[in-house]
């Protein structure tokens, strides 16, 4: 991930975005997102060149796992088109 240190905002919310190069050749450049909600994080993951979008929610402690599941989330967004 591009992003280190812990989780911090203003609210009750917290973002974090990236543009990461994606694990898998294939499948080009993708966005990661998470956004924290209390002890819950949502992971967003976008296809740069569709436009296509998945989302993965799951515990906060837990940001590595839900990374993983919305990349493969994308994967099969992608295949089924």
């Amino acid at each position: 991930m591009i992003w280190s240190g812990r989780w911090t905002s203003s609210g009750p919310t917290a973002t974090w975005r990236a543009s990461l190069p994606s694990p898998d050749a294939e499948l080009g450049e993708v966005i990661i997102e998470l956004t924290r909600s209390g002890p819950y994080l949502k992971c967003s993951a976008i296809h740069v060149a569709t436009g296509v979008e998945v989302s993965a929610f799951g515990p906060v402690a837990e940001p590595k796992g839900l990374e993983r599941i919305a990349l493969a989330k994308l994967k099969r967004a992608l295949a089924a088109r």
